[in-house]
């Protein structure tokens, strides 16, 4: 095998390393400037905690339209 095909074959791979490495740091650097370091997101609820929040707010809106029409 010729060792001048093997060494630009290498630099070549290199190249499109450093391209691929140079897109990622640059796809980090803007991801991390969109999302706050100190957010706090929301907490997920269970099934049996959704089924009382439904409940509560089908009370609620119930009442809202018996006081409405009263």
């Amino acid at each position: 095998m010729d060792l001048y095909k093997v060494i630009q074959k290498l630099h070549r791979e290199r190249d499109r390393l450093d391209r691929a490495i140079a897109s990622l740091e640059a796809f980090q650097k803007g991801a991390q400037s969109v999302i706050p370091k100190n957010r706090r997101g929301r907490k997920s609820m269970d099934e049996e905690a959704r089924k009382e929040v439904s409940e509560r707010m089908r009370r609620y809106w119930a009442n809202r339209r018996k006081k409405q029409k009263e």
